[in-house]
């Protein structure tokens, strides 16, 4: 499923937007004809340069700002007709600090809960600030708390009013690597309790390492959605290394049919191909090789990152 298809193959959508579009006043078309299914209970990973049009998607979702045209239904219900009911099923985490830093967390959290309705339940908040490492800060002024604090009295305030979708706009943009490990962990918890999980990032191997499915945006239109195994898979290529017994100054005429890169110390030989093809040439190679007279102490492979594979879509959609 590719190029701006709805990217639906069974299961509950929980989300399901058609033929959305925003233009602004300034006549800058920020997104372009989305179609899109969310599957309940999954986490779905958005990626796109800067100004693709991920926030600007989340912030319809949400009900921050109108479509244009199309529509987006949550839950089953419309976001524009039925604004209350699809919001209180959300919950969101934007990328910039939007809490009055001069109180406490748990007042934070007790106060989102009130204003979607929600009756007071300390039990709850306990737990949302214990699974975030907060309950030894949840009463200090946020003010006080560093910015990795700061970002999980965040994710608190999301999680106060117990919500069917959380949405992580760069969640650990600008955390270290032990807390942004920790909140992965996070979400993951959240997805087995049946919290379905949309997130941006910047960071690829987030995706990679926790997403279900992989949606990429870029100037505005939706360029592919699938799963990330299967993403992995059909445009993952991978790279054949050989480790030369001698080095060698330059290739043979006779290897000039391969894809071949010679190593600066003319000791390694890349070679890529496409796993999923029925003719690699990788036998067809060594034998060249074997018959040029370079022989190779050692090889291995290696399949291309997620982040490799999101470059060469963006490149290919720029061409």
């Amino acid at each position: 499923m590719t190029t701006n298809q709805a990217a639906n193959s069974g299961g509950d959508e929980i989300i399901s937007i058609s033929h959305l579009s925003k233009t602004y006043d300034s006549g800058y078309h920020a997104l372009k004809d989305i179609n899109l299914q969310i599957r309940k209970g999954e986490i779905f990973a958005l990626l796109g340069p800067n100004g693709a049009g991920k926030t600007t998607l989340i912030s319809i979702i949400c009900g921050i700002v109108r479509p244009s045209g199309g529509q987006v239904l949550v839950g089953g219900y419309d976001i524009v007709r039925q604004y209350r009911r699809t919001r209180a099923m959300i919950g969101l985490v934007p990328q910039e600090l939007t809490v009055d830093v001069f109180i406490s967390p748990w007042t934070t959290a007790s106060l989102s809960r009130g204003m979607f309705g929600k009756p007071p339940d300390p039990a709850h908040i306990e737990k949302v600030l214990r699974d975030l490492s907060l309950w030894d800060k949840r009463d200090n002024h946020i003010l006080t708390l560093s910015g990795g604090m700061k970002r999980r009295v965040l994710i608190a305030k999301a999680l106060a009013h117990e919500p069917d979708i959380l949405f992580l706009d760069e969640p650990t943009a600008g955390v270290d690597v032990e807390l942004r490990r920790e909140m992965w962990q996070l979400v993951r918890r959240l997805r087995e309790s049946g919290v379905t999980v949309i997130l941006t990032t910047h960071y690829i191997e987030e995706a990679e390492e926790m997403a279900d499915r992989i949606g990429v945006i870029h100037h505005g239109e939706l360029i592919m959605v699938e799963d990330k195994v299967e993403l992995m898979r059909k445009l993952g290529k991978k790279q054949l290394t050989l480790n030369l017994q001698e080095p060698i100054e330059r290739l043979p005429p006779g290897l000039d049919a391969y894809d071949l890169t010679l190593a600066d110390d003319g000791l390694e030989l890349l070679y890529s191909y496409d796993a999923q093809a029925g003719h690699t040439g990788i036998a067809a190679l060594l034998a060249a090789l074997h018959e040029a007279g370079i022989r190779f102490s050692d090889l291995n492979t290696k399949q291309s990152s997620l982040e490799e594979i999101f470059v060469s879509l963006v490149e290919e959609e720029r061409t």
